[in-house]
């Protein structure tokens, strides 16, 4: 059986390097949600996952470290317009 390393606490989604191009991943799953040849479109897949489950989406690099973040959801402030 797979061991759940999510806290449970973790609503996010990742873009992360993977053998086969780039992976689409849920924060804390082993395996990916989708993979594929480039990050564009990993990320366009990622965002709009991320967009209905309403979590944060980061975006890492080839080296593995965050390059940038976006929330799409539970932000902390109503801004009007």
């Amino acid at each position: 059986m797979a061991k759940n390393t999510s806290s449970g606490k973790s609503n996010s989604r990742h873009v992360v390097p993977h053998p086969n191009g780039w992976a689409n991943k849920k924060g804390g799953a082993e395996r990916a949600s989708s993979v594929h040849s480039t990050k564009r479109e990993a990320e366009a897949a990622a965002r709009e996952t991320s967009k209905r489950e309403g979590s944060e989406l980061f975006i890492h690099g080839k080296n593995g470290q965050i390059q940038r973040k976006d929330s799409h959801g539970n932000d902390p402030k109503n801004i009007e317009g």
